[in-house]
Parts: structure tokens; sequence; C-alpha cells
């Protein structure tokens, strides 16, 4: 967990304010795995029901792009290395540990979200909405989106069918 990043710190006080257990992971030095590094994860989050989930934040902006144009799709970006280094976690925790790449977004004030939305935050005078696929469902429909820089998302169909609200993996 970075603590300068404010996607993730909303995260940790999402995490708080469900009362969850959970580990922070310091991520100022690369983690290694047999000998290869690997992305570190950004929390491990104890659940109800023996859940354990390894997770990777993804912080976004939505509106995305600039206030003159305005970009009104739900980013699911990553890169390439996060994918796979979630999908390395989940190998090495073994049974019982499930990979999360957990989206949140940070709400503009010109939206309006409906009443009683699901996982919506209110912390330092911003709203953020926590969203998760599993790694795996990820994984599986991902698609190239820049060998430049090594990012990959999901077509749009498929990420509204897989995107939950981040509490649906807790129970």
């Amino acid at each position: 967990m970075i603590r300068s990043n404010h996607y993730e710190t909303a995260f940790e006080q999402f995490l708080r304010f469900k009362n969850l257990g959970y580990v922070a992971i310091d991520e100022s030095r690369r983690a290694t795995l047999d000998d290869e590094p690997v992305k570190s994860l950004d929390f491990i989050v104890y659940g109800s029901k023996e859940r354990r989930l390894l997770v990777d934040v993804k912080g976004r902006k939505f509106p995305g792009g600039t206030a003159s144009k305005p970009k009104k799709s739900w980013e699911s970006w990553s890169t390439l290395e996060d994918i796979n280094g979630l999908r390395r976690w989940e190998e090495r925790f073994g049974e019982g540990y499930r990979g999360i790449l957990v989206f949140v977004y940070h709400i503009q004030e010109e939206v309006d979200l409906p009443i009683g939305t699901t996982d919506l935050l209110y912390w330092r005078d911003s709203r953020y909405l926590v969203r998760g696929i599993a790694g795996q469902d990820y994984r599986r429909s991902m698609r190239v989106r820049s060998t430049k820089w090594g990012t990959v998302d999901l077509p749009r169909e498929e990420f509204r069918t897989l995107v939950k609200p981040f509490s649906d993996f807790l129970d």
C-alpha cells in the first residue's frame, strides 16, 4: 500500500468502516517469489466464513478525461504485470485465498448515484465507489489495450457482467 495514494487510503478506510480484518502491504520494496520479482499486493483482507482476499487496488476517476471532454465509461484497465502478479500470489497462498482486482472510483461532483448505492464511501469530502472483479475472471476475459504500455482491459459488456460491489466477495 502506498499511503500517498488516495485510492488506496480510501479503500483502507472502507475496510475499517466495514470492521474487516486486513493487512496493508508495504510496497516500498519489491517483492519476490521463487527468486523472481513480482508486483506486491496492496491488501490481504479477511471476510466472513473464511473468505481471504488478495487485493490489488486500481484507482480511477469517474468520469475520466477532462472537464471539457469527460469519458463516461467505467475504466477497467490494468497492467499485465499486475494481473500476472495477482495470479502468482494466488498460487503461492493456495486454496482458500482469492485474488481480487478492486476498482476504487473517485466519483466526481457532477455524477448522481442512487441513494443506497452499495459500497459507496463518503470520505474526506469525496465519494468513492468500491467494485471488484475476481482475478481469474479478469484473466479469462481480458484483451490487450496497449502493447507499448503493457496494459490490458475488459470489453465494456464483459466488465458490466463481471464487476460487483466489493462486499459481494466478503460473504
